[in-house]
């Protein structure tokens, strides 16, 4: 069974890039301990595009749908939430009013591909 990879694609306004890879530093090692998790990158664009691609590569779609599913995935998502919500007025909402508050991402999308090649150097 080839390994699946999933890409979310996230569109981030410039003044809100740091704070997109503050949150994912932030959350570093939540996925990594999930079964059938094969590999982690986050993409920061270098020009002609504001989007930064997430890509994680899986065991199967099944051990992505289960961390997907579990308290990890939902813990990390909810620090992301808090930490937005704690670098405005003390509101503590992860809905903000567009300065430091909210999702650093302004759209998302998630692509799926399975793997059907890959290749890594040679050991010489």
């Amino acid at each position: 069974m080839p390994s699946v990879v999933k890409i979310n694609v996230l569109t981030v306004p410039g003044e809100m890039r740091e704070q997109l890879e503050k949150r994912f530093a932030n959350r570093a090692g939540m996925v990594e301990s999930s079964d059938g998790f094969e590999w982690f990158e986050l993409l920061r664009p270098v020009e002609g595009t504001d989007r930064y691609l997430v890509y994680t590569r899986w065991r199967s779609e099944e051990d992505f749908q289960r961390w997907q599913q579990s308290q990890a995935f939902q813990a990390g998502h909810a620090r992301a939430a808090a930490e937005a919500g704690a670098q405005g007025h003390g509101h503590g909402q992860a809905q903000g009013h567009g300065h430091g508050q909210g999702p650093a991402a302004s759209g998302s999308e998630l692509w799926s591909f399975e793997v059907v090649q890959s290749a890594a150097p040679r050991e010489s």
